[in-house]
């Protein structure tokens, strides 16, 4: 199928009939809260028991967009679905152009704030660049790491222009369309193979971002890079994967990734960017192949 028939297939299915199910599932079985950490508040979702499972999402998302994903690993593991600063009910950080590591230190506020000792962490997208900044940085608290489609960021040496074009395209989006326009737009995030509640899902998590938290998430990706954190970071127990149809952060780049830093990598079938959506059973086998492996 088209990817433009699908988004039309999910416009004239009403919001209502499309999320019904997913919004029942997210008030009754993942649900939300949030810890005071120094400088303000992280708000998260969570369900399960078991060892701990956190999860960082991307630039256009929040914690909700882990539900399906969640509640497929909640019988074995404690997920923690962590809004980002400046998303959901989370303080934003201070600096108007922050740096992974200053998520990353608010990641581990939160962490120790909730008693974790010992966690498998999964980063998407830029929730992969923080995650990268926490392993080189942080405490040490992330026992195996997943960065999913992950976001290499624009602020390497040789990128000042992409950095710019991607700034003024995101930041005029904002400016001319505000978060609901956005929201409507059709997406990059979701294969051609999406379904109508996959569409719907990704707009509805998008209609909840705050215009200033979004802006200094634009400014992270366009003025940080994931390669010298990686650098620093260790490297056991870390890995890559990408949806095999991902068109934002593709496959090839992510493979790369993987190579430079000699990870391992594997895709994710019939998904786009947003994988955990399109293939939240696929998705929950990496992680809980995390959850038990001994390497």
């Amino acid at each position: 199928m088209h990817p433009d028939t699908s988004i039309a297939s999910a416009t004239a299915v009403s919001c209502d009939d499309a999320l019904r199910e997913p919004l029942a599932l997210l008030e009754g079985r993942f649900a939300e809260g949030s810890v005071e950490v120094p400088g303000g508040r992280v708000s998260y979702r969570s369900c399960g028991s078991g060892p701990v499972v956190v999860l960082l999402h991307g630039i256009s998302s929040g914690a909700a967009s882990w539900l399906q994903c969640a509640l497929k690993l909640e019988s074995q593991a404690r997920v923690i679905a962590w809004n980002a600063p400046g998303y959901g009910r989370s303080t934003p950080l201070t600096m108007s152009q922050p740096k992974a590591v200053d998520y990353a230190r608010r990641l581990q506020d939160m962490l120790q704030a909730l008693e974790v000792e010992q966690c498998v962490l999964v980063g998407h997208s830029l929730g992969a660049l923080m995650a990268a900044a926490y392993l080189a940085h942080g405490d040490g608290r992330a026992r195996r790491t997943l960065l999913a489609d992950p976001a290499l960021g624009y602020g390497a040496a040789g990128k000042q222009e992409r950095a710019h074009q991607v700034r003024e395209e995101r930041l005029g989006a904002l400016r001319t369309l505000g978060i609901a326009g956005m929201a409507q737009k059709p997406t990059r995030l979701l294969s051609a193979r999406a379904s109508v509640q996959d569409h719907a899902w990704v707009r509805w998590n998008m209609q909840w971002l705050d215009a200033s938290g979004y802006t200094q998430a634009v400014q992270l990706l366009c003025g940080d890079d994931i390669a010298p954190y990686l650098q620093a970071a260790p490297r056991r127990g870390l890995s890559v994967a990408c949806g095999a149809e991902d068109i934002v952060t593709t496959p090839e780049a992510s493979e790369g990734l993987a190579r430079q830093f000699e990870l391992p990598f594997k895709l994710v079938d019939a998904a786009g960017h947003a994988c955990y959506i399109e293939q939240p059973s696929q998705f929950a086998a990496l992680i809980s192949a995390q959850l038990t492996s001994t390497n």
